[in-house]
């Protein structure tokens, strides 16, 4: 495991920080008299990259201006080791013209986020196996509970990237088709099973036209965010019936606003779990694939405290982030810079790791108590959830920040 590299800002040497020097992840923020400005974080301030890169302190081609990362994210894996070897050398401690670097430095509590990067696709998995097991198991029986392709392929479906906000927006209860089981036709009304799920999201970073190996796909991955891809349990229950989720998960997706990058990640890759069948060629792990990230889920009812719901690690996924990426080309489908790719409810063995409502409260059976007494077997109005997550090394974190959303009433 990596040490903690040291900067000269003491904020970003701390144990508990998100962002040490040994993170630099990639946002774009603003001020009440500046911006959108792509930016990294370090301690407790944000770098205005866009400025640096103005006075001529970095070089990354005039892209950091577009107050978007696409246009970098399409230079390449060469440029973005670069761009990270030129900040480590800015922000170390012992850095030769910290006075010019310093000035562009803005207090994280002065600055609003927005989205890092504009989303090309957006294409959801269920990756997950104690995730497809448990819903399985509700609806089909354990005996029943995964397809019979969910151990040859990861299975996915492609999203809406309209429908996809920063932390921070709120998100209003959709209404939909719904049909109980004792009624003979479906009504219109609003969601009553609006869920979350816990997911992380891997960003493509380059662009590809046919079939890609494993290798290929990760190396095309620029980094990673928290993603929370809300969804309408009793919507989905009527609409999918053959063809899969359409309006139930277009309300919203949530993600955070930090890009942690696949280079800060590198330290803590883990391997895929055992396999129960082999993979074909096209899908078979050539190296660890995971990341140990640790997750969780926070639950506040309006003017409440927050529960912890839900705790578990990424490193639980039976599919990688690269599996899924280049089983998605296998069709020959190009893939664009900005494509977004979820993981999938990411769940663990235990009651206590599983990575939505749906699970915690197995179908609203068996609800949660919460520390302050309310129960929940789905989100309620006035709700806020806030993902957290981080992979800890020896003296430091990276954290990827929270993705929050607030849950309105239906219009």
């Amino acid at each position: 495991m990596t040490q903690l590299m040291n900067s000269w800002l003491p904020s970003a040497n701390r144990a508990d920080c998100d962002y040490p020097l040994n993170n630099l992840p990639c946002g774009v923020a603003s001020t009440d008299g500046n911006g959108p400005f792509c930016c990294t974080a370090i301690g407790d301030k944000v770098l205005n990259l866009a400025k640096l890169e103005a006075a001529g302190v970095i070089d990354a081609r005039g892209t950091l201006s577009t107050g978007s990362w696409n246009a970098f994210f399409a230079l390449g894996p060469a440029a973005w080791e670069s761009q990270r070897e030129r900040l480590v050398a800015l922000l170390k401690a012992g850095a030769p013209d910290i006075a010019t670097t310093e000035t562009h430095l803005i207090a994280m509590s002065a600055i609003r986020m927005h989205m890092p990067f504009k989303v090309a696709e957006f294409k959801d998995f269920y990756a997950s196996r104690d995730h497809a097991f448990n819903v399985g198991t509700m609806f089909r029986g354990a005996d029943n509970a995964l397809p019979p392709n969910w151990l040859h392929i990861p299975i996915g479906y492609n999203g809406r990237a309209s429908s996809i906000v920063v932390s921070g927006t709120p998100v209003r209860r959709p209404s939909g088709q719904v049909k109980g089981p004792d009624e003979t036709v479906p009504r219109f009304a609003p969601c009553e099973r609006f869920d979350i799920e816990l997911e992380l999201g891997a960003i493509v970073g380059q662009p590809s036209d046919g079939q890609i190996t494993v290798d290929q796909a990760d190396e095309n991955i620029f980094g990673y965010v928290l993603l929370n891809d809300w969804s309408a349990r009793d919507i989905q229950a009527w609409e999918y019936q053959p063809l899969g989720p359409f309006q139930s998960k277009a309300t919203a997706t949530s993600v955070s606003p930090w890009i942690v990058t696949k280079a800060a990640l590198e330290p803590f890759r883990v391997s895929t779990p055992a396999r129960e069948r082999e993979l074909l060629p096209h899908l078979r792990d050539t190296k660890p694939m995971l990341y140990d990230i640790a997750l969780e889920v926070g639950l506040a009812p309006e003017g409440e405290a927050e529960t912890i719901i839900s705790r578990t690690n990424y490193c639980t996924m039976y599919y990688s982030a690269a599996q899924q990426l280049a089983h998605h080309t296998t069709s020959g489908c190009p893939m664009r810079v900005g494509d977004l790719l979820g993981s999938g409810t990411i769940s663990g063995p235990e009651k206590c790791n599983r990575g939505s409502l749906l699970e915690l409260s197995w179908g609203g059976k068996e609800p949660l108590v919460l520390d302050t007494g309310q129960s929940r077997s789905f989100v309620e109005d006035g709700d806020t959830l806030t993902l957290r997550g981080h992979a800890a090394g020896k003296g430091y974190r990276i954290g990827f920040g929270s993705c929050v959303g607030k849950l309105l009433p239906a219009s």
